[in-house]
């Protein structure tokens, strides 16, 4: 029997020769080592962080374990995502608060997430060293060290390895895989709403079946569902921001600037201020550049169709996170360009192969030097994320006016031994430039109350925070405890006059200390000792020493004081 080499192409697939479908099976075993190797450089640049800590921003809020149905039913952190809380349920499950393997997870699946790219990029376009580029340069760009350093980002590496999945699927023409996988990137981070926009780039190029709306509308309508429950969970927990002018303008900055940091990733940070005032002409300038840019993708799209593709693929994967609908404090983040750097990487690698067809040897060393480039930058932004520390230190670096940066690094040296008055220093720093923020107060009082002399101003910071976070139980709570330390000191500056002789003054201290905590019963009873001892207010001391008792009914001290008393102060 004469075995079958080549089968009929199925309509709309990418056509290739059957020389060119042998080359590519012939290089099957080097598509293995690729993806091994992507495997490799991913875990070489990342492995140290199984030796780095959580960090106080978000992590304490996801490296926990939940039910399965507290997993569906949470909207903590003003997101739905079941499939991101029972990744890192189940990572605490398995190693404790080992935090060393939850980074590795996320490395894990972040290599995993490149080969998958890789895979699909391949399948789609039949050219193996463009689609290897993408990979790598996804898998060792800056840009992405926040979304796989980070433990709470592991929703950006969960929802672009379903992401990816999807679009192997796509290729495939496996439907069902399609929409499983777009299901489970939706549970897991909704900036995967914007697949189905995706895929019909796609039918343009380089899958070349035309357009088909059709067949993405179950698509487009899970979109449009997971859109919907995110808008109301992250409305209803109160950080979704109006839109304004200073939004559009700071989205057509933001747009430039993805693209300058892409280019050149110096200065990286884990959070950028949201800019006081943004100049007219700077908005205008960066509009005129998408303008220009689109235009030419237009123009070369009959020659060059994976301009646009690649130019659109940016625009439109960061529309759910460039702010115009604004969600948090953030002008942009690193990790928002996880999945949209793709499309510039696709315009950068097919680009380069047309502009050096005529010296194609120049190829391999270029895209091995950007590479590389790249894996050294990302090993030095990973060392920044070993402790929050480093991380914050860093961000105030590189950034100006960062209040999340002081507040977590203030938050962070308090419980560093000897550095409380950095610590205090950093949170003051905070509360200036973020004076209605509740937890910034609440963290600088708690930081006061443990400095030697700080009690009433931490009273006074801890009494801004409950005032601003009402239903907050934490800033409550440490207000109580400074209350009561407080008291502490007074009684005790009130006990050493009253040893010295100096009534009057001692029972002012003991006077301010049951203002801050009339349940201090000693204060009660040793108010109405001092008491006794001034001519006239016998009447006074009875009742602090009946009011100890009330609150220590076997205080035999405060018994015996209102005996003395009563006999000293008959009733007439």
């Amino acid at each position: 029997m004469v075995r079958k080499l080549y089968t009929r192409p199925r309509a709309g697939a990418p056509q290739r020769s059957p020389a060119k479908a042998d080359r590519l099976g012939s290089f099957r075993g080097a598509n293995l080592w690729l993806s091994l190797a992507l495997v490799f450089a991913t875990f070489a640049v990342y492995a140290r962080v199984a030796q780095f800590s959580f960090v106080n921003y978000d992590d304490p809020d996801y490296a926990k374990a939940i039910t399965v149905t507290r997993a569906f039913t949470s909207t903590e952190a003003a997101n739905w995502f079941p499939i991101t809380r029972l990744s890192h349920s189940l990572d605490v499950l398995l190693f404790g608060m080992d935090a060393g393997w939850h980074h590795l997870t996320s490395v894990a699946i972040h290599a995993v997430a490149a080969v998958l790219l890789f895979l699909f990029l391949l399948a789609a376009t039949g050219t193996r060293g463009p689609s290897a580029f993408v990979a790598f340069v996804f898998a060792l760009h800056p840009l992405h060290v926040e979304s796989v350093a980070w433990v709470a980002e592991r929703k950006d590496v969960l929802c672009a390895f379903f992401w990816f999945l999807a679009l192997w699927a796509y290729v495939r023409r496996k439907p069902w895989l399609v929409l499983a996988a777009f299901l489970l990137g939706l549970m897991s981070k909704p900036m995967i709403v914007t697949l189905p926009f995706v895929l019909l780039l796609l039918d343009f190029w380089p899958l070349k079946r035309g357009l088909r709306v059709r067949e993405k509308l179950p698509l487009f309508a899970l979109a449009a569902a997971g859109a919907a429950v995110t808008y109301f969970v992250q409305h209803a927990a109160g950080a979704v921001k109006p839109v304004g002018a200073p939004a559009i303008t700071n989205a057509l900055l933001s747009y430039v600037w993805y693209i300058g940091k892409t280019l050149w990733p110096a200065g990286l940070a884990c959070f950028y201020p949201y800019p006081a005032g943004i100049p007219l002409w700077q908005a205008i300038l960066a509009a005129a550049v998408l303008a220009a840019v689109t235009a030419a993708v237009l123009r070369a799209f009959p020659t060059r169709p994976y301009l646009a593709v690649g130019w659109f693929w940016f625009l439109g994967t960061l529309v759910p996170v460039i702010g115009l609908v604004q969600v948090g404090a953030q002008a942009h983040a690193d990790r928002y360009m996880y999945v949209p750097m793709v499309g510039l990487a696709v315009m950068a690698a097919w680009g380069t192969c047309d502009l050096m067809r005529s010296r194609p040897r120049i190829l391999a060393p270029l895209a091995a030097a950007v590479c590389l480039a790249c894996a050294v930058a990302s090993w030095v932004q990973t060392g920044y994320w070993q402790n929050s520390g480093a991380l914050f230190s860093h961000a105030l670096e590189v950034t100006d006016g960062n209040y999340i940066a002081e507040h977590n690094l203030g938050s962070y040296l308090m419980d560093q031994h000897g550095q409380l008055e950095s610590a205090v220093a950093h949170l003051r720093r905070a509360v200036e430039l973020r004076p209605d923020s509740g937890p910034v107060h609440s963290d600088l009082g708690s930081a006061l109350a443990k400095s030697p002399g700080g009690l009433a101003e931490a009273i006074a910071e801890l009494q801004t925070a409950v005032r601003l976070l009402p239903d907050s139980p934490i800033p409550r709570e440490n207000l109580a405890h400074a209350l009561v330390d407080a008291a502490q000191q007074h009684y005790q500056s009130g006990m050493s006059l009253a040893h010295a002789g100096r009534a009057t003054e001692a029972t002012a201290e003991f006077s301010e200390a049951l203002r801050l905590d009339p349940s201090l019963a000693e204060a009660h009873n040793n108010l109405g000792v001092v008491l006794s001892q001034i001519p006239g207010r016998g009447s006074e001391a009875i009742a602090h020493f009946r009011e100890a008792l009330r609150l220590r009914p076997d205080y035999e001290d405060a018994r015996y004081n209102l005996n003395l008393a009563l006999h000293a102060n008959p009733v007439r």
